[in-house]
């Protein structure tokens, strides 16, 4: 099981948002922070607190990325050509655990990291099992044989909670998903705004 499976919902509620959309989150019903004083927490943040919580709402919605991991996402983006922020989200969604979630092979992002792990997943004919590997344009990834009719995936697939982005080219049939291009953020279906340029900040100041 993932680090922090059991406890997802917590990022959730630290951030004070929805951040995957998904309908059993408690911000859904107590939209304040968690803690005794959680509802009188309405003091001004900093900008190193809103850059902070960016970070960290960020960071998060990506599931078990280390901090360490995040950063060296973050300094890969740096050392790209062009708009920082922009990398750093083309980078995060370009990881194969991130193109299984998109795909709506499985129902969270956590869910994405562990199915891979456990060798469900073939990138270009081939057997992978991290998740953080890297795709590119026209890679293709498919669900192994053995592990199409798990209740997971078949789930997943059915679900109309998440819309599928158009940098991923889906074949329900086949189970396929064709990673298509490196996204923008004006691209990526959040289900709450993300702030990397203030990420970007964090790290840079």
């Amino acid at each position: 099981m993932s680090r922090r499976h059991s406890a997802k919902y917590k990022i959730d509620r630290r951030v004070g948002e929805n951040i995957w959309g998904r309908p059993k989150s408690p911000v859904n019903k107590r939209n304040y922070k968690p803690g005794q004083h959680g509802q009188n927490r309405r003091s001004k943040t900093s900008d190193f607190g809103m850059q902070l919580m960016a970070k960290q709402k960020l960071k998060g919605y990506y599931g078990d990325i280390t901090e360490k991991q995040f950063l060296r996402v973050y300094e890969e983006a740096a050392r790209l050509k062009g708009n920082t922020a922009e990398n750093l989200i083309g980078l995060l969604e370009s990881r194969l655990d991130a193109v299984v979630y998109r795909a709506k092979f499985v129902p969270t992002i956590f869910a994405a990291r562990q199915f891979v792990n456990h060798g469900h997943v073939l990138v270009n004919g081939r057997r992978c099992n991290i998740g953080s590997v890297r795709l590119k344009p026209g890679d293709v990834v498919q669900i192994r044989e053995k592990s199409r009719n798990m209740a997971l995936v078949l789930e997943a697939l059915g679900s109309p909670e998440r819309d599928l982005p158009d940098y991923v080219e889906v074949d329900p049939k086949a189970m396929t998903a064709t990673f298509t291009r490196v996204p923008e953020l004006a691209d990526v279906p959040y289900p709450v705004k993300m702030e990397p340029a203030q990420v970007v900040e964090f790290y840079s100041s």
